[in-house]
């Protein structure tokens, strides 16, 4: 898509990091954090959902482009599936107000495409329907995005994170919960949206995809 290989070429060969990239073996997952086993050294990871949707299961290879942000208190690494969904977390942390977690919240709700859109056509109310967005969030990512995402005409595609050690739990609704919660959602809202979206069987991130896509409907 035209939107997609723009915002690559515009962002991506702007941002240079100390870990830009990691290949190693997947060894657990307990979104929005992940642990990445790289010839022995273990990284801590947090991913939007939309890059847990795509991971393979636990024990096999898996690739991410990386982001590394560091604070006076912490260092924390994000991974990406694409190169597009990085782009645009550099894209969002430069926004006034839209930190780290706010922009993995934004990239766990909507894609790369699904946002540009809202963006093009000034649509508030999708962006304040994410946790943590309010009115004037929404507003100014309209504002500022608008100006920084190319080619937005027509042609769109269809943390301060947790820095302490990575929980991880058997039960696919715990954890669905808690990834909500990490987003920014409400403990109240998490339950309820799990509980309205946990079929028998489905897996922590099937939990999550269908709750995310109800609260985007509403």
């Amino acid at each position: 898509m035209l939107i997609i290989s723009r915002l690559r070429s515009a962002c991506c060969v702007q941002e240079y990091d100390l870990i830009g990239f990691l290949r190693g073996i997947l060894l657990a997952k307990a979104p929005p954090q992940l642990l990445l086993d790289v010839h022995g050294v273990g990284y801590e990871i947090e991913a939007p959902m939309t890059t847990f949707y795509d991971l393979p299961p636990t024990g096999q290879e898996v690739s991410l482009h990386t982001h590394l942000v560091v604070r006076e208190d912490a260092q924390i690494l994000f991974g990406f599936g694409s190169e597009t969904d990085r782009a645009l977390f550099r894209l969002l942390i430069r926004v006034n107000g839209v930190g780290p977690k706010m922009a993995l919240t934004i990239l766990s709700g909507l894609t790369a495409g699904e946002f540009s859109r809202c963006i093009a056509n000034s649509d508030t109310p999708a962006l304040v329907r994410l946790p943590g967005v309010g009115k004037k969030t929404a507003e100014r990512l309209i504002i500022e995005m608008r100006d920084r995402l190319p080619g937005l005409e027509a042609n769109t595609g269809s943390v301060e994170g947790a820095a302490g050690a990575v929980v991880f739990s058997n039960d696919p609704k715990q954890e669905a919960i808690s990834a909500l919660l990490a987003l920014g959602y409400k403990a109240q809202d998490a339950g309820r949206m799990v509980h309205n979206s946990a079929a028998e069987g489905s897996s922590c991130e099937e939990i999550i995809r269908s709750a995310l896509q109800g609260a985007a409907r509403k």
